[in-house]
C-alpha cells in the first residue's frame, strides 16, 4: 500500500495515474535541482574567511601560516590580512551569484511541485 510522509494512504488518496515520460522528466529535474540546491547551500564559506580576517586583526604582528589550496605558506600578518580581504571580496561575488541561483532553483521547484502534486496528489513526496 503506498505511503505519503511515512503514513499509509487511504483508498481515496491513492493515485493510479500512470507515470508519463513528461512526469518522469519533471521528477528527475526536481531531483537534480534539489541536489544542486544542497551544493549551493554548502558553498557559502564567506563567514569562515571573515572570521580568519578578524583573528588576524587581533594578532600581535607575528608571522602567520597561510593555507592556499593544500599548501601552507609563512606570511606576515599584513600579507595574510590583505589576502583575506581579497578573498572575502571574491567569495562575496560568488555568494551573490549562488544566492541568485538558489532563488531560481527554489522558484522552479515550486512550479514542479504544483505540477506533480496536481497530477499525483499525496502519492508523491517532494519534500526534503
Amino acid at each position: 500500500m503506498p505511503e505519503a510522509n511515512g503514513m499509509i494512504l487511504s483508498k481515496e488518496e491513492e493515485n493510479d495515474n500512470e507515470v508519463r515520460r513528461e512526469d518522469q522528466d519533471a521528477i528527475n529535474e526536481f531531483g537534480r535541482l534539489n541536489a544542486r540546491l544542497d551544493e549551493v547551500k554548502r558553498q557559502k564559506t564567506l563567514e569562515k574567511i571573515d572570521d580568519a580576517s578578524t583573528e588576524l586583526m587581533m594578532g600581535d604582528g607575528d608571522a602567520v601560516m597561510l593555507s592556499l589550496g593544500g599548501a601552507m605558506f609563512e606570511a606576515t600578518e599584513d600579507e595574510a590580512t590583505e589576502y583575506c580581504e581579497a578573498e572575502v571580496e571574491r567569495q562575496q561575488k560568488i555568494l551573490d551569484k549562488l544566492s541568485e541561483e538558489e532563488a531560481g532553483i527554489v522558484e522552479r521547484q515550486e512550479t514542479l511541485k504544483k505540477l506533480l502534486y496536481g497530477r499525483f496528489g499525496k502519492s508523491i513526496n517532494l519534500e526534503a
